[in-house]
Protein backbone atom coordinates (compact mmCIF):
# COMPACT_ATOMS: atom_id res chain seq x y z
CA UNK A 1 0.00 0.00 0.00
CA UNK A 2 1.14 3.61 -0.35
CA UNK A 3 1.40 5.94 2.81
CA UNK A 4 3.06 9.26 3.79
CA UNK A 5 5.68 8.94 5.79
CA UNK A 6 8.11 11.26 7.95
CA UNK A 7 11.75 10.15 7.74
CA UNK A 8 13.14 12.95 10.08
CA UNK A 9 12.46 16.86 10.79
CA UNK A 10 12.46 19.96 8.92
CA UNK A 11 10.40 21.00 6.23
CA UNK A 12 8.76 19.14 3.43
CA UNK A 13 11.86 17.35 2.35
CA UNK A 14 11.48 14.83 5.36
CA UNK A 15 8.11 13.93 3.91
CA UNK A 16 7.69 11.05 1.68
CA UNK A 17 5.39 8.72 0.08
CA UNK A 18 5.99 5.51 0.00
CA UNK A 19 5.10 1.93 -0.77
CA UNK A 20 4.97 -0.31 2.46
CA UNK A 21 3.60 -3.65 4.12
CA UNK A 22 -0.26 -3.59 4.05
CA UNK A 23 -1.57 -4.21 8.02
CA UNK A 24 -2.61 -7.28 9.71
CA UNK A 25 -5.49 -6.97 11.17
CA UNK A 26 -5.28 -8.79 14.83
CA UNK A 27 -8.28 -10.44 16.67
CA UNK A 28 -10.34 -7.25 17.93
CA UNK A 29 -9.21 -5.05 15.58
CA UNK A 30 -11.14 -3.98 12.37
CA UNK A 31 -9.57 -3.28 9.39
CA UNK A 32 -10.16 -0.09 7.35
CA UNK A 33 -9.59 0.67 3.78
CA UNK A 34 -9.16 4.94 4.18
CA UNK A 35 -10.87 6.94 1.60
CA UNK A 36 -9.66 10.33 3.37
CA UNK A 37 -8.34 12.31 5.89
CA UNK A 38 -7.37 15.70 6.93
CA UNK A 39 -4.69 17.47 7.81
CA UNK A 40 -4.37 19.09 11.38
CA UNK A 41 -1.51 21.85 13.12
CA UNK A 42 0.50 18.49 14.85
CA UNK A 43 0.77 17.27 11.23
CA UNK A 44 3.28 20.40 10.86
CA UNK A 45 4.07 20.25 14.52
CA UNK A 46 5.59 16.35 14.03
CA UNK A 47 7.04 17.59 10.65
CA UNK A 48 9.33 20.67 12.06
CA UNK A 49 10.39 18.93 15.56
CA UNK A 50 8.07 16.47 17.27
CA UNK A 51 9.34 17.80 20.38
CA UNK A 52 8.29 16.29 23.78
CA UNK A 53 6.22 13.74 21.67
CA UNK A 54 7.66 10.06 21.84
CA UNK A 55 8.00 8.50 18.45
CA UNK A 56 9.62 6.29 16.25
CA UNK A 57 10.88 7.25 12.53
CA UNK A 58 10.04 6.54 9.83
CA UNK A 59 6.38 6.53 10.58
CA UNK A 60 3.10 7.36 9.22
CA UNK A 61 1.49 10.67 9.39
CA UNK A 62 -1.70 11.68 10.03
CA UNK A 63 -4.48 11.82 13.06
CA UNK A 64 -7.93 11.17 11.80
CA UNK A 65 -10.14 9.10 8.53
CA UNK A 66 -12.96 8.07 6.97
CA UNK A 67 -13.01 4.81 4.51
CA UNK A 68 -14.80 1.21 4.54
CA UNK A 69 -14.37 -1.56 7.42
CA UNK A 70 -12.60 -4.60 4.94
CA UNK A 71 -12.24 -6.98 7.53
CA UNK A 72 -13.56 -7.71 11.14
CA UNK A 73 -14.17 -10.33 13.36
CA UNK A 74 -16.84 -12.60 12.91
CA UNK A 75 -18.04 -12.00 16.42
CA UNK A 76 -17.96 -8.21 15.99
CA UNK A 77 -21.92 -6.71 16.41
CA UNK A 78 -21.94 -2.78 15.80
CA UNK A 79 -19.90 -3.12 12.26
CA UNK A 80 -20.02 -5.06 9.02
CA UNK A 81 -18.22 -5.40 5.95
CA UNK A 82 -18.67 -2.42 3.63
CA UNK A 83 -19.53 -0.24 6.22
CA UNK A 84 -18.48 3.64 5.89
CA UNK A 85 -16.67 4.72 9.04
CA UNK A 86 -14.70 7.46 11.16
CA UNK A 87 -11.54 6.28 12.80
CA UNK A 88 -11.45 7.69 16.68
CA UNK A 89 -7.89 8.88 16.61
CA UNK A 90 -6.02 7.82 19.98
CA UNK A 91 -5.71 4.40 21.92
CA UNK A 92 -5.56 4.13 26.04
CA UNK A 93 -4.22 1.87 27.54
CA UNK A 94 -7.77 0.70 29.55
CA UNK A 95 -5.75 0.10 32.82
CA UNK A 96 -4.93 3.89 34.60
CA UNK A 97 -7.42 5.83 37.07
CA UNK A 98 -8.62 8.00 34.03
CA UNK A 99 -9.43 5.16 31.56
CA UNK A 100 -11.24 2.88 34.19
CA UNK A 101 -13.57 5.91 35.28
CA UNK A 102 -14.22 6.85 31.83
CA UNK A 103 -12.64 9.61 30.43
CA UNK A 104 -9.99 7.71 28.22
CA UNK A 105 -8.84 11.09 26.47
CA UNK A 106 -7.27 11.86 29.94
CA UNK A 107 -5.00 8.26 29.47
CA UNK A 108 -1.70 8.85 31.19
CA UNK A 109 -0.08 6.73 28.18
CA UNK A 110 -2.65 7.99 25.10
CA UNK A 111 -1.44 7.17 21.75
CA UNK A 112 -2.51 9.07 19.26
CA UNK A 113 -2.23 8.47 15.40
CA UNK A 114 0.42 10.30 13.61
CA UNK A 115 2.22 11.36 16.85
CA UNK A 116 3.06 8.22 19.24
CA UNK A 117 2.11 5.83 16.42
CA UNK A 118 1.66 5.28 12.58
CA UNK A 119 -0.85 7.19 11.68
CA UNK A 120 -4.08 7.53 9.55
CA UNK A 121 -2.06 9.09 5.98
CA UNK A 122 -1.84 5.11 4.57
CA UNK A 123 -4.89 3.24 2.58
CA UNK A 124 -5.13 0.94 5.06
CA UNK A 125 -5.43 0.64 8.71
CA UNK A 126 -5.98 -1.49 11.30
CA UNK A 127 -7.57 -0.33 14.57
CA UNK A 128 -9.38 -1.51 17.82
CA UNK A 129 -12.85 -2.03 17.28
CA UNK A 130 -13.35 0.77 19.65
CA UNK A 131 -11.86 2.83 17.60
CA UNK A 132 -14.60 2.86 14.27
CA UNK A 133 -17.79 4.14 14.32
CA UNK A 134 -20.54 4.83 12.07
CA UNK A 135 -19.99 8.09 9.44
CA UNK A 136 -22.99 9.95 9.35
CA UNK A 137 -24.32 9.07 5.52
CA UNK A 138 -25.39 12.45 3.81
CA UNK A 139 -20.88 13.35 4.53
CA UNK A 140 -18.28 12.54 1.74
CA UNK A 141 -15.34 10.75 3.11
CA UNK A 142 -13.39 13.60 3.79
CA UNK A 143 -16.62 15.66 5.10
CA UNK A 144 -16.43 13.11 7.73
CA UNK A 145 -12.78 12.52 8.20
CA UNK A 146 -12.81 16.10 9.40
CA UNK A 147 -15.34 15.40 12.61
CA UNK A 148 -12.67 13.41 14.71
CA UNK A 149 -10.52 15.68 15.60
CA UNK A 150 -11.89 19.36 14.77
CA UNK A 151 -15.20 18.91 15.62
CA UNK A 152 -14.26 16.32 18.37
CA UNK A 153 -12.18 19.12 20.26
CA UNK A 154 -14.98 21.57 19.60
CA UNK A 155 -17.50 19.25 20.85
CA UNK A 156 -15.78 18.89 23.79
CA UNK A 157 -14.27 22.37 24.53
CA UNK A 158 -18.79 24.00 23.80
CA UNK A 159 -20.31 21.37 26.01
CA UNK A 160 -18.23 19.11 28.14
CA UNK A 161 -15.91 21.96 29.39
CA UNK A 162 -17.54 25.12 28.59
CA UNK A 163 -21.04 23.44 29.52
CA UNK A 164 -22.55 26.36 27.12
CA UNK A 165 -26.71 27.11 27.05
CA UNK A 166 -28.35 28.26 24.18
CA UNK A 167 -28.83 32.07 25.43
CA UNK A 168 -25.30 32.55 25.56
CA UNK A 169 -22.70 34.05 23.74
CA UNK A 170 -19.13 32.90 22.83
CA UNK A 171 -16.13 34.13 20.97
CA UNK A 172 -14.64 32.44 18.73
CA UNK A 173 -11.26 33.33 17.95
CA UNK A 174 -8.91 32.94 14.83
CA UNK A 175 -12.37 31.69 12.37
CA UNK A 176 -11.31 29.78 9.00
CA UNK A 177 -9.05 27.22 11.19
CA UNK A 178 -10.69 23.87 11.66
CA UNK A 179 -11.73 23.91 15.82
CA UNK A 180 -13.09 27.50 14.49
CA UNK A 181 -15.07 27.16 12.77
CA UNK A 182 -16.10 23.74 14.03
CA UNK A 183 -17.29 25.68 17.28
CA UNK A 184 -19.08 28.19 15.57
CA UNK A 185 -21.26 25.57 13.58
CA UNK A 186 -21.86 23.49 17.11
CA UNK A 187 -22.44 26.69 18.79
CA UNK A 188 -24.94 28.05 16.15
CA UNK A 189 -26.90 24.49 15.99
CA UNK A 190 -27.42 24.89 19.44
CA UNK A 191 -28.98 28.46 19.43
CA UNK A 192 -26.30 30.34 21.24
CA UNK A 193 -25.36 33.76 19.68
CA UNK A 194 -21.33 34.18 17.92
CA UNK A 195 -19.39 36.45 17.43
CA UNK A 196 -15.60 35.28 15.68
CA UNK A 197 -12.65 37.46 14.86
CA UNK A 198 -10.32 37.28 12.09
CA UNK A 199 -6.95 39.47 10.42
CA UNK A 200 -8.93 38.18 7.39
CA UNK A 201 -12.00 40.16 6.25
CA UNK A 202 -12.87 38.09 3.66
CA UNK A 203 -12.95 35.49 6.58
CA UNK A 204 -15.00 37.12 8.48
CA UNK A 205 -17.32 37.66 5.71
CA UNK A 206 -17.82 33.85 5.17
CA UNK A 207 -18.50 33.24 8.93
CA UNK A 208 -21.29 36.22 8.83
CA UNK A 209 -22.41 33.92 5.62
CA UNK A 210 -22.30 30.89 7.26
CA UNK A 211 -24.09 32.40 10.46
CA UNK A 212 -21.96 33.69 12.51
CA UNK A 213 -23.81 36.74 14.01
CA UNK A 214 -20.84 39.16 14.60
CA UNK A 215 -17.44 39.54 12.88
CA UNK A 216 -14.16 41.77 14.79
CA UNK A 217 -10.87 42.16 12.51
CA UNK A 218 -8.63 41.80 14.62
CA UNK A 219 -6.07 44.03 13.06
CA UNK A 220 -8.05 46.81 13.07
CA UNK A 221 -10.19 46.36 15.84
CA UNK A 222 -9.39 46.08 19.89
CA UNK A 223 -11.11 42.45 20.24
CA UNK A 224 -12.40 43.35 23.66
CA UNK A 225 -13.53 46.78 23.23
CA UNK A 226 -15.32 45.35 20.12
CA UNK A 227 -16.73 42.62 21.95
CA UNK A 228 -18.35 45.04 24.97
CA UNK A 229 -19.87 47.34 22.50
CA UNK A 230 -21.65 44.32 21.03
CA UNK A 231 -22.97 42.96 24.00
CA UNK A 232 -23.87 46.39 25.70
CA UNK A 233 -20.82 46.22 28.09
CA UNK A 234 -21.80 42.77 29.76
CA UNK A 235 -19.06 40.22 28.02
CA UNK A 236 -19.56 37.27 26.56
CA UNK A 237 -20.08 34.03 28.76
CA UNK A 238 -17.59 31.65 26.29
CA UNK A 239 -14.18 32.28 25.23
CA UNK A 240 -12.81 29.36 22.38
CA UNK A 241 -9.26 29.92 21.74
CA UNK A 242 -6.71 27.48 20.36
CA UNK A 243 -3.89 30.64 19.86
CA UNK A 244 -2.40 31.44 22.85
CA UNK A 245 -0.11 34.58 24.15
CA UNK A 246 -1.31 36.64 21.05
CA UNK A 247 -4.92 36.63 22.15
CA UNK A 248 -4.72 35.94 25.47
CA UNK A 249 -4.97 39.67 27.37
CA UNK A 250 -8.04 40.13 24.74
CA UNK A 251 -9.83 36.89 25.57
CA UNK A 252 -9.97 37.31 29.46
CA UNK A 253 -11.09 41.29 28.66
CA UNK A 254 -13.83 39.88 26.87
CA UNK A 255 -15.39 37.34 29.58
CA UNK A 256 -18.31 38.63 31.18
CA UNK A 257 -17.96 37.84 35.86
CA UNK A 258 -17.62 34.05 35.91
CA UNK A 259 -17.42 33.59 32.40
CA UNK A 260 -15.49 30.56 31.38
CA UNK A 261 -12.17 30.81 28.72
CA UNK A 262 -11.59 27.05 26.97
CA UNK A 263 -7.85 26.85 25.39
CA UNK A 264 -7.34 24.04 23.32
CA UNK A 265 -3.65 25.69 21.86
CA UNK A 266 -0.98 27.86 21.94
CA UNK A 267 0.47 28.56 18.49
CA UNK A 268 1.41 31.75 19.38
CA UNK A 269 3.10 31.14 22.17
CA UNK A 270 2.19 29.31 26.14
CA UNK A 271 3.44 31.82 28.56
CA UNK A 272 0.57 34.64 28.29
CA UNK A 273 0.39 36.91 31.45
CA UNK A 274 -1.97 35.12 34.03
CA UNK A 275 -4.03 38.35 35.04
CA UNK A 276 -4.65 36.71 38.02
CA UNK A 277 -6.24 39.33 39.62
CA UNK A 278 -8.95 39.62 36.67
CA UNK A 279 -9.26 35.81 37.28
CA UNK A 280 -10.47 35.73 40.93
CA UNK A 281 -11.87 39.29 41.37
CA UNK A 282 -14.25 38.15 38.00
CA UNK A 283 -14.69 34.78 39.25
CA UNK A 284 -13.30 33.72 35.70
CA UNK A 285 -12.78 30.05 34.85
CA UNK A 286 -9.86 28.79 32.18
CA UNK A 287 -10.52 24.98 31.20
CA UNK A 288 -7.79 23.28 29.22
CA UNK A 289 -9.16 20.86 26.51
CA UNK A 290 -8.03 18.57 24.09
CA UNK A 291 -9.59 16.17 21.73
CA UNK A 292 -12.53 14.02 22.99
CA UNK A 293 -13.19 10.45 24.29
CA UNK A 294 -15.11 7.64 22.97
CA UNK A 295 -18.74 8.64 24.19
CA UNK A 296 -18.23 12.06 23.11
CA UNK A 297 -17.35 11.25 19.44
CA UNK A 298 -20.27 8.86 19.54
CA UNK A 299 -22.40 11.99 20.68
CA UNK A 300 -21.15 14.27 18.33
CA UNK A 301 -21.87 12.16 15.45
CA UNK A 302 -24.95 11.33 16.36
CA UNK A 303 -25.68 15.26 16.50
CA UNK A 304 -24.00 15.92 13.28
CA UNK A 305 -26.56 13.61 11.74
CA UNK A 306 -29.66 14.81 13.27
CA UNK A 307 -28.85 18.33 12.42
CA UNK A 308 -27.29 17.86 8.93
CA UNK A 309 -24.08 19.76 9.94
CA UNK A 310 -21.31 19.62 7.40
CA UNK A 311 -18.18 20.34 7.71
CA UNK A 312 -15.89 23.04 5.68
CA UNK A 313 -13.87 21.44 3.60
CA UNK A 314 -10.89 24.18 2.21
CA UNK A 315 -9.29 22.20 -0.28
CA UNK A 316 -8.45 18.53 -1.42
CA UNK A 317 -5.75 17.17 -2.13
CA UNK A 318 -4.01 13.15 -3.42
CA UNK A 319 -2.21 11.70 -1.14
CA UNK A 320 0.45 12.52 -4.37
CA UNK A 321 0.45 15.90 -3.57
CA UNK A 322 0.78 15.71 0.37
CA UNK A 323 3.69 18.72 -0.56
CA UNK A 324 0.75 21.04 -1.59
CA UNK A 325 -1.36 20.21 0.96
CA UNK A 326 1.17 20.88 3.87
CA UNK A 327 2.33 24.45 2.42
CA UNK A 328 -2.12 25.27 2.22
CA UNK A 329 -2.35 24.19 6.20
CA UNK A 330 1.02 26.11 7.22
CA UNK A 331 -0.14 29.15 4.71
CA UNK A 332 -3.00 29.88 6.95
CA UNK A 333 -4.92 31.29 4.26
CA UNK A 334 -6.92 28.11 4.57
CA UNK A 335 -10.67 28.49 5.17
CA UNK A 336 -12.08 25.06 6.92
CA UNK A 337 -10.37 21.74 6.69
CA UNK A 338 -7.42 20.97 4.22
CA UNK A 339 -8.35 17.56 3.00
CA UNK A 340 -6.72 14.41 1.53
CA UNK A 341 -8.54 11.64 -0.85
CA UNK A 342 -7.29 8.04 -1.30
CA UNK A 343 -9.28 7.24 -4.14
Amino acid sequence: MKAVFITGHGGNEVVELRDCERPVRQPGEVLVRMHAATLNQVDLYMRNSGAGITHQLPQIMGLDGAGVVEELDATERELSLGQRVVIYPGLGCGRCEFCQRGEGVLCVKMQYFGEHRDGSFAQWISVPSRNVFPMPQALSFVQAAALGVNHLTAWRMLFTKAQLKPWETVLVFGIGGGVSLAAMQLAKTVGARVIVTSRDEAKLQRALQMGADHGIHSSTQEVAKAVLAYTDGRGVDVVIENVGAAVWSSAMKSLVRGGRLVTCGATSGDQPPADLRRIFIRQLQILGSTLGDYSELRALLMFVERHGIVPVIDSEYPLERIHEALNRLESGQQFGKVGLSFE
